[in-house]
């Protein structure tokens, strides 16, 4: 794994800040702390404020003693508030919906969220950092053998609303019908009632919970791979979404993040490739 970059592109960052202030005369002087000009774009209220979902368990999940928040997400804002030099508080949500619908509140600096044109309006992304395959879960009888097999006419779908893979849906899904029940678990329901043909999930989530069920069956590959990033709600200074994006391609540059994955043994969710491999 190679160094951090942090130091380097904190001063990458301090240039382009003097820069956007001052023109190009200015741009060699740059702030005596870097890292301060950082801080004070992504987290100005001096604590870092991070919107905390557990819609998606690949990130966050609860610890069963405590109830705290705990995960490759948690670790990752814990990393970046390490590098700013201040404390992190978790805002929790629900869903990562809940957390896209707040973000004009003004309650969190930063989150994890699914990388989808439909919340372009509302918050700033990251570079991709993530990727996880999404699929669809069938009954087990179903005439349905493979994914391209689901968008048909006639044909239903069930997603849990405001997910990465229910917005990609929302703008792909050419002849079937979408539904969207409130919860994933109201969408299996509604499979095994026999109302809709086929619920949509993220790969590593339906394949736990559901490769051994005798009524159901995970459709092989998927329909689209969903990345995440690290967002920024709109409004902020434009330097806040510079300085995420700074440290999430020397996050996943210097395997940090794939490091992270590892050690919470999370199956089906990887860091992408950095640049440099491509």
């Amino acid at each position: 794994m190679r160094a951090s970059r942090w130091p380097t592109v904190a001063c990458v960052l301090a240039g382009w800040l003097v820069m956007s202030a001052t023109g190009a005369i200015g741009a060699t002087q740059g702030p005596a702390d870097p890292v301060a000009a950082a801080r004070a774009l992504i987290a100005p209220t001096g604590t870092l404020r991070v919107g905390v979902n557990f819609g998606n368990a690949l990130f966050t999940t609860r610890d069963p003693a405590t109830g705290a928040p705990r995960g490759v997400g948690i670790d990752l804002v814990a990393a970046l508030g390490q590098r700013l030099g201040v404390a992190v508080t978790h805002v929790m949500h629900a869903t990562p919906g809940d957390v896209a619908a707040s973000a004009g509140s003004g309650t969190w600096d930063v989150a994890i969220l699914a990388i989808e044109p439909a919340r372009a309006d509302v918050v700033t992304f990251s570079s991709p950092m993530t990727e996880i395959e999404a699929t669809y879960v069938v009954a087990r009888g179903s005439v349905i053998a493979a994914v391209a097999d689901v968008d048909r006419p006639g044909r239903r779908v069930a997603a849990a609303p405001r997910t990465g893979y229910e917005l990609f849906l929302t703008r792909t899904l050419q002849q079937a019908t979408l539904l969207r029940p409130a919860t994933s678990e109201a969408s299996m329901d509604l499979l095994r009632k026999g109302e809709v043909d086929a619920v949509a999930g993220l790969a590593p989530t339906l394949h736990e919970a559901y490769d051994r069920s005798p009524d159901v069956r995970v459709l092989d590959g998927g329909f689209t791979t969903v990345n995440h990033g690290l967002a920024v709600p709109k409004g902020r200074p434009a330097g806040a979404a510079a300085a995420v994006d700074l440290f999430v391609r020397d996050m996943v540059a210097t395997g940090a993040l794939a490091d992270l994955i590892a050690s919470h043994g999370v199956q089906g969710l990887r860091a992408v490739r950095p640049a440099a491999d491509h």
